[in-house]
């Protein structure tokens, strides 16, 4: 299972917003290049980027802070989401040296948008699903709808998606602890692995996710991002990546 640093991108900066509040946000670090250095010497395997200004705003707004990431260590694989809309868009990210692309609210709003990035992009689309109470959220988590998060997998189940993020929004930023139930709940609804996102706060998290990564029925958990712990030091990255080599899946 990977350990994935997540940094997310608002005004050129590297912050952490609880449950989604743009309002609400905290500055790590004002270079976020010098940043995903410092998780590529940790030991990270992969970097998780969201656009926070590009998915309210439905268009990317922080590109050429993610070119720059990519450039700068072409050996981290980078997956970004945050105002990803349309086929170009995907393109400029893939050519700029981004390995995945998710696909958020457009997957809610169109999922045959998914099934067409699939095809033309193979083993490079990865869907983000962010729910509050069970629900999908879109628009940078400013609008809740009414379909419910394992309905909307299984719609992706044959189209080819690499992986999906399931992100429990309640649990984001608060350092409460990850959601393992919801996010076992899913894997085991669709054979597509999941990443867990929101409220990987501590080893324990880690522990949990790690001892269900593998479902008998599902495409099992692949990874869990983590982001304000790693910032504030309640969790070691290092730590938690040589604890799951060594406990393996």
């Amino acid at each position: 299972m990977l350990v994935i640093p997540a940094i997310d991108l608002k005004d050129g900066e590297c912050v952490r917003l609880k449950q989604g509040r743009m309002e609400d946000s905290t500055v790590f670090s004002d270079d976020p290049v010098k940043t995903a250095g410092h998780w590529l010497a940790q030991g990270a395997r992969r970097l998780h980027l969201v656009d926070l200004n590009g998915a309210f705003a439905g268009t990317p707004v922080n590109g050429e802070v993610v070119q720059a990431i990519a450039k700068a260590y072409p050996q981290l694989p980078l997956q970004i989401g945050g105002g990803i809309r349309d086929i170009e868009t995907i393109a400029r990210y893939l050519d700029a040296g981004v390995s995945y692309v998710i696909i958020g609210t457009q997957a809610v709003k169109d999922p045959a948008f998914v099934a067409q990035a699939c095809k033309e992009f193979p083993g490079k689309i990865i869907v983000g699903l962010d729910a509050s109470n069970g629900m999908v959220a879109t628009d940078g988590w400013a609008k809740i709808t009414d379909v419910h998060v394992i309905d909307l997998a299984k719609q992706f189940a044959d189209d080819g998606v690499e992986a999906i993020i399931y992100t429990d929004i309640a649990r984001d930023g608060m350092m409460q602890g990850v959601n393992v139930q919801a996010t076992v709940e899913l894997a085991q609804a669709t054979r597509i692995p999941v990443i867990a996102s929101g409220g990987v706060s501590r080893i324990e998290d880690i522990h949990a996710l790690q001892a269900v990564a593998k479902t008998p029925t599902g495409g099992g958990i692949m990874g869990a991002i983590t982001g304000r712990a790693i910032y504030e030091d309640a969790l070691n990255l290092a730590d938690a990546q040589r604890y799951c080599d060594e406990v393996g899946n």
